[in-house]
């Protein structure tokens, strides 16, 4: 009895690493948007990849982050990131799933506490994500959405400085309200999955800056950007999950 429980739990594990493995790769390719300055694209994998994290632990978001993510990267077109996106991606589901199980841990903190560390960082995010892409990351940029490889863009649009302001200011206030209105977890998972969206972003602009050798500041807001619509998107996510299937996700 007991063989055929360890047997059916792994077949469960591996059933649940490939569904989210493939979970990741289509978030990834289902909506992109071209960046030229460094032959990349901004995308929403990283919701899937930190939801897979907070839900199935470390080993599984970094499997399916990383393979999911190189899967997206080869099928769009992007092969020279697929190498980098592998490990950068695994790391980053490895450290939110990490963090995220470490709940006990963190219980020794108030409510009121979260939710002036997650303000804190809030306020951070907005600052990096205003000031990097004002300087850095205005003007024309191309929008792609597709399965499959464009030889053009769908469309062209102008963004203003001004946007970029407005994203930040957007951006503290939800963190904020998502923050105050949320129980500690809440403040647990969005610490977890900033951590790792860090992570994401120093990777990427290292790989860029000494390995393609592109202006790989150009993409920074943009993976700033990734990581703070996956973490809004992804907590929901995690919580409805976790109440519908208390069995599976523990």
């Amino acid at each position: 009895m007991t063989s055929n429980k360890g047997v059916l739990k792994t077949s469960i594990r591996l059933t649940l690493t490939a569904v989210s493995t493939a979970l990741v790769c289509v978030t990834t390719m289902v909506f992109s948007i071209y960046v030229p300055q460094t032959r990349g694209f901004f995308n929403l994998g990283e919701t899937m990849v930190y939801a897979v994290a907070l839900l199935l632990g470390p080993l599984v978001g970094s499997f399916a982050g990383g393979v999911g993510s190189m899967f997206a990267d080869i099928l769009l077109g992007y092969y020279h990131y697929a190498p980098a996106t592998l490990i950068i991606k695994a790391l980053e589901g490895g450290v939110v799933g990490f963090l995220g199980k470490k709940r006990k841990a963190h219980a020794a903190y108030t409510a009121n506490e979260w939710r002036v560390f997650n303000t804190e960082i809030a306020i951070l995010i907005g600052m990096l994500i205003s000031v990097v892409g004002f300087f850095y990351y205005s003007g024309y940029v191309e929008l792609y959405s597709s399965f499959i490889v464009y030889e053009a863009p769908t469309s062209t649009v102008f963004i203003p400085p001004e946007f970029w302001i407005g994203i930040g200011v957007i951006v503290i206030i939800v963190i904020t309200a998502v923050s105050f209105i949320s129980e500690a977890e809440s403040g647990i998972m969005i610490i977890s999955t900033f951590f790792g969206g860090l992570l994401m972003v120093a990777g990427y602009f290292l790989y860029e800056q000494f390995f393609l050798g592109v202006f790989a500041l150009a993409e920074v807001p943009i993976n700033i950007g990734q990581m703070t619509i996956g973490i809004i998107i992804a907590i929901p996510i995690v919580k409805v999950v976790r109440r519908t299937l208390p069995q599976i996700i523990r």
